[in-house]
């Protein structure tokens, strides 16, 4: 897989399931009708003074370790998303430019559900056109590579039998803490002030 970020394309050297016997990946749980989460985790309402719902339990960890100390908002996209992921792109630039200096305490992390239709070049296009280049890693691969990471996320990928340009998937943003830890959830709706809140925390949590 590669990221694609600030300027060029570099091996991707980022993995969203955790190393390790003792933790291979994110388990993944199913609480009744509800969505399934990552990380066995249940969505609760906002709690330890944070605006996005917490999840429990937190105590997984995810192997983002080059970031640790910063808050990581993971989320999934592609680049022909004819609504929402356009929309949950912009929304992340407003919350970096509404986080001013606590900017630096933030890394966003999107992984693409569409290894057909997401090539550098696309991908690249999309950034600019949101004006996240360099404000977003975008990782990209195929789908041998991908699929290990939407399983352990429990984030769908379903083709458009219709429209096959399109693909049906999970649109939420999760907030990983700067100790490596689960811990929020956001809608892809979400009021970027929510997020911009909780930043500062997660990065200290």
């Amino acid at each position: 897989m590669q990221r694609i970020g600030r300027s060029a394309l570099v091996p991707f050297v980022l993995v969203l399931v955790v190393a390790g016997a003792a933790t291979a990946v994110l388990a993944i749980g199913n609480s009744g009708s509800s969505p399934k989460l990552p990380g066995n985790a249940k969505k609760e309402a906002p709690a330890n003074g944070f605006v996005g719902g917490t999840l429990t339990p937190v105590r997984q960890p995810v192997n983002l370790g080059q970031y640790r100390g910063k808050a990581v908002l993971v989320t999934f996209l592609y680049v022909h998303c004819p609504d929402v992921c356009p929309a949950i792109a912009s929304a992340l630039r407003v919350v970096r430019q509404q986080l001013g200096p606590e900017d630096s305490k933030v890394q966003i992390v999107a992984v693409s559900v569409d290894p057909r239709g997401d090539k550098p070049s696309s991908v690249a296009r999309f950034l600019s056109q949101r004006r996240m280049t360099g404000q977003m890693q975008y990782l990209v691969g195929s789908a041998a590579q991908l699929a290990p990471v939407w399983k352990a996320w429990n984030v769908g990928s379903q083709r458009d039998s219709t429209n096959p340009e399109f693909v049906a998937h999970s649109a939420l943003v999760y907030g990983v803490s700067g100790s490596g830890k689960l811990m929020t959830i956001y809608p892809s709706n979400f009021k970027p002030a929510d997020i911009e809140h909780d930043v500062p925390k997660l990065a200290a949590s």
